[in-house]
């Protein structure tokens, strides 16, 4: 246990960087070869993302990237909130780890820094790090989405809202800032949908773009 605390920095930068490689995993990618789908980069958005795999027709493809891709933001977390208390970390950096997973979905090493807008992975790094800022996260999209039929919309919205209900119920922090910087990421990797939200040409949840 000594050992592993006078390590400095080292170990939260290796969880950091852990946490980057995990998110760097393109499901939508990997899941797509193995069900013999066009590749998500291909068609649609262009967006290798649970969302694009929908407009494919395959709704098991869809789901299944959605689920991986939420989980990768989820295990991460997980592990730097196992082993924080021991080696003395706090929120901030376990959330550091999961803005690291973020990153990785935006900007995969393995698929040449060519990622998706983050949605799922988000939403699995805000359900590990605080289950109820994860559920009320994705409340908000839930709801944006029932009523308005607009994935980017919904995740716009929830985004927006995530670092606020942080820092009301549980008080500004360093996880705020890790929280509130996937946000603006999040909401930036957007620009291209708001686009076509305020143009009225957005695709609505579950319809289908040709290759």
């Amino acid at each position: 246990m000594e050992t592993l605390q006078s390590a400095g920095p080292a170990l939260p930068a290796l969880a950091v960087l852990g946490g980057y490689l995990m998110g760097s995993l393109s499901f939508a990618v990997v899941v797509s070869r193995l069900m013999g789908l066009d590749d998500p980069r291909t068609y649609g958005s262009g967006n290798p993302g649970a969302t694009n795999v929908l407009r494919s027709g395959n709704k098991k493809a869809a789901v299944l990237t959605l689920l991986l891709d939420a989980v990768k933001g989820v295990i991460p977390v997980v592990l730097a909130g196992h082993f924080a208390p021991r080696l003395g970390w706090g929120d901030g950096v376990v959330a550091l780890v999961g803005l690291a997973a973020f990153l990785g979905h935006l900007w995969p090493v393995f698929f040449r820094f060519q990622g998706g807008k983050g949605v799922a992975t988000a939403a699995g790094v805000l359900l590990a790090f605080n289950p109820i800022l994860g559920g009320a996260t994705l409340a908000s999209w839930l709801l944006v989405a029932f009523f308005f039929r607009y994935s980017s919309l919904a995740a716009l919205v929830a985004a927006a809202f995530a670092p606020f209900y942080h820092a009301l119920i549980w008080g500004p922090s360093q996880a705020t800032l890790a929280i509130a910087a996937m946000s603006v990421l999040l909401i930036w990797r957007h620009e291209g949908n708001i686009r076509k939200l305020l143009a009225g040409t957005e695709s609505k949840i579950g319809q289908k773009s040709a290759p």
